[in-house]
């Protein structure tokens, strides 16, 4: 059994990772600045602010990993990067994982690139996708004492493509999953699979995978 920390734990992807987590028998902390409106039987909840690095450090203890679930949207749209710094520097020089989730964005489309968002990406979604592309850069460049994985899912993901859980996926490396009609999706139940199996097993250490059908 593993102690596993999610920040962002009542948004979309945080909540799939924390009932997938709870299901497979992990002790898990669901930590967020609001309560939960449908908690997962199972999980303790927890309210702080990633804002309070001080605060949300000490939900660490103990931890086999912390995953980063939250997205720069709303008043968080400037935040999140710095705030996922704080986080791992207090991470850096522990045992403890540190898994982010990006988007689809900075999923290469072939291998050897170019990427997803350099290929008529949306206007209106390239901020988001940049603070991911951002966010991976920065992983990239810390110190060789912070265990982290970075995580792209698919390019349809979200509440208005929940889908159910199969309990299957594809790692496509760093190359976007698209399926046999070049479609890329996954639910929001399949992510959450990839992402506690990645936990459970380590099979990326320093590195980023993609997941789809």
């Amino acid at each position: 059994m593993a102690r596993i920390v999610v920040l962002g734990g009542t948004g979309y992807a945080g909540r799939h990772i924390v009932a997938e987590a709870v299901a497979r028998g992990h002790a898990v902390i669901a930590v967020s600045r609001s309560e939960p409106t449908d908690p997962v039987a199972g999980a303790a909840y927890v309210q702080r602010s990633v804002l309070d690095g001080e605060s949300v450090a000490a939900t660490f203890d103990g931890a086999d990993a912390v995953v980063w679930a939250l997205s720069p949207r709303g008043d968080m749209a400037d935040k999140v990067l710095g705030a996922l710094k704080g986080v791992a520097t207090s991470l850096t020089g522990t045992e403890t994982r540190l898994g982010v989730i990006g988007g689809a964005g900075g999923s290469l489309v072939a291998p050897g690139g170019p990427r997803l968002f350099d290929q008529g990406f949306p206007e209106e979604y390239k901020a988001e996708a940049q603070v991911g592309i951002d966010s991976l850069a920065f992983l990239q460049s810390t110190d060789a004492g912070l265990d982290w994985f970075f995580v792209h899912p698919a390019e349809e993901f979200g509440p208005w493509a929940e889908g159910e859980r199969t309990g299957h996926y594809r790692d496509g490396g760093d190359v976007i999953v698209r399926d046999a009609e070049g479609k890329s999706w996954i639910s929001g139940a399949d992510f959450a699979v990839a992402m506690v199996d990645e936990i459970e097993q380590g099979d990326h250490h320093r590195g980023r995978f993609t997941v789809g059908y």
